[in-house]
Order: C-alpha cells, then structure tokens, then sequence
C-alpha cells in the first residue's frame, strides 16, 4: 500500500459508499446508523488521507454527487468489498470444515435438466454438503454474487464479462426451432431452412439481452430483420406459444421440454451457433475438494449429453469437450 494511504480506515470507504448509494450526508447516516456530523467526519478523513477532494458539496456541508476523483475510488472500492466477501467467505468455509454448504446460481434450463441427476450423484460422494441452489433469469447476477463471495459456484454463459473469474466450459447447446406438432413446419430439417427464411417466420424468444441477442445479430448480420412477435424469460412460456401454434419458439435444444407431445424440435443444422454454457468459479478462492467434484460431474454430464449429436461434439474444444477459460470479454444480461 503507499505510504501515504496508510491511515485509510474500513469506516471511511463505507461512509463514502453510503454517500455515493444515498446522495446524501443525512440518508447515509440514516443508512448506517450514525449522525451526519461522523459521517461528515468520516468522509473528511477520508479525503486527508487520499490527499483530494472526493464528494461535492454545497454550502459546505450538503453532499452533491461525487467528483471525479470520488467516480474513481467509487469503482475501485466495488472491487475491493467484493474481494472482501470472498476473503470471508473462504474464512468461513474453513470454520464451517468438511461438512458445509456448497452455494451455486443456475437459471431455468439448467435447474430443470442438468441439476436434478448432478445434484443426485454429487451427494453419492459429499453426503454432509447440503446444497443451496439461488435462481435468477439474468446470469450476471449470479457472477456478481460469485464475485462477493456469496455463491461458489455459478451456470453461465461464454463470454463471461470482466472480473475475478474462471470458467470451465460444460456443453455446448445448439439452437432448435419448437414448433406445434403437425405443423408443415414439423417436417423441415436443416438442409430445408436458411437464416431468411427462419427470419420471417413468426418467432417466439427469451427477452434477456444475454439469452438472444447474439442469436439475432446473427440474422442481421446475414441482413435479415427477424419477425420477432413475442418475447418471456419463462422456457415454459415460450414453448407453449409454439404448442398453440401462436408462433414459432426459437430456444436453446437444453431449454426444451421434449416431453410435451404438442410440439415438434426442428433442427436448425449450423445456421445459428450453439451457446456455450460453463461453470464459474472466483479465481482468487481456493476451491474446495466439493468445487472441483462438482465441477467434475457437471464436465462429465455435459460431455454425454454432447456425444449423441455430431454438431456438438465437433463444436467443443479442449479436454473432453470442456475448456478452462479466465474471465476478460464483456458480455450483455440475461440466462435461460
């Protein structure tokens, strides 16, 4: 650390990252439980130590916004309480010994086709692990929480955006069309569908930017605008406007309920590249011997889910289908 920053105290970052969240001297004391006059005062020391002015006032007193140098600190303080929760969480981990909690993030395809038989086979091994599956649409609230510390494990999809992470690719799952069985369209196989074509027809698709919107780009980068007439981020939802032949639901092959007897899956071949769904970790954490057996089985499942079906496995890369990557590419929202 320079020396000069060495009186720089805990307290202070979190009075400026009240100030910062609130607006104000008096909501951040309300916010923390102190007075706004040590507020003040935290804030003051703060800007003595770091030798400039982080938080703009009016009339000396009232807080308005933060100076540049305070957008600065403010981004480097969000990394430094994320490294903190992990730090915690990993001393907690220690404490809590060989029996503990393994906590990871999923979203609706994976929790209902991948998480049942590999959540049933890893308590097989770790029978004294309870496991706590935390669900979200948007597979970014997950990393997030991964990077505070608050889930050790977490489903995503590649490119992962900037942070502490590393990932290990699971499979590859290819882009189908679910339409209503009995339909022309039932009959159709990849050599009979081009990107224009599937492009006017009356597609039905996620609404999370993560889920779908490098699958459309790919219709608009062969210049064609894609019909788009409805969008959800329920699975269920989407599939059964396709039942209803309301349209023709554009879905990842692991978000399909093969199930249902009212719909029919047409192959989509190469016209659309499969999405890329790996486990992430904190780079920066130790990971535990239930990680990495996690993780083991995940890869392993993947792998023969994978082997049926050429297009996926000629379209995974590195060991066994899976590949280890470090976060560094950003990525937009959303998960399925």
């Amino acid at each position: 650390m320079i020396d000069g920053w060495i009186g720089l105290d805990l307290r202070h970052l979190l009075a400026f990252q009240a100030i910062a969240e609130e607006g104000s001297f008096k909501a951040a004391a309300r916010a923390l439980g102190y007075t706004p006059s040590a507020v003040s005062q935290q804030i003051a020391s703060l800007e003595r130590v770091v030798g400039t002015q982080l938080v703009a006032r009016e009339h000396g007193r009232q807080a308005f916004g933060l100076t540049e140098a305070g957008r600065i600190l403010l981004r480097h303080l969000e990394a430094i309480e994320a490294q903190l929760g992990a730090a915690k969480a990993d001393i907690e981990a220690l404490a809590e010994g060989p029996t503990r909690r393994l906590r990871v993030g999923a979203y609706e395809s994976v929790g209902a086709r991948l998480l049942p038989e590999l959540t049933g086979r890893f308590r097989e091994s770790f029978p004294d692990t309870e496991i706590e599956v935390e669900e979200a649409f948007n597979d970014l609230v997950h990393l997030r929480a991964l990077e505070r510390g608050s889930l050790d494990l977490a489903f995503t999809l590649v490119p992962l955006p900037p942070g502490p992470f590393v990932a290990r690719t699971i499979l590859h799952d290819p882009w189908v069309l679910v339409v209503q069985t009995g339909s022309r369209l039932a009959e159709a196989g990849p050599e009979t569908l081009d990107l224009e074509l599937v492009g006017r027809l009356p597609l039905v698709c996620f609404r999370a930017p993560r889920s779908i919107d490098d699958v459309l780009a790919r219709f608009r980068d062969a210049s064609v605008e894609p019909n788009v007439v409805l969008r959800s981020d329920y699975n269920d939802a989407v599939q059964e406007f396709a039942a209803l032949g309301r349209g023709v639901a554009l879905m990842p092959r692991l978000a399909v309920n093969s199930r249902d007897g009212r719909t029919t899956i047409v192959e989509l071949g190469g016209l659309i590249p499969p999405r890329e769904i790996a486990l992430a970790w904190h780079g920066d954490r130790l990971p535990s011997p239930a990680v990495q057996a996690f993780v083991a089985l995940a890869v392993e499942m993947g792998t023969r889910l994978q082997e049926p079906n050429p297009l996926r496995a000629s379209a995974v890369g590195g060991d066994h289908g899976t590949s280890l990557r470090r976060a560094g590419t950003a990525g937009a929202a959303g998960g399925a």
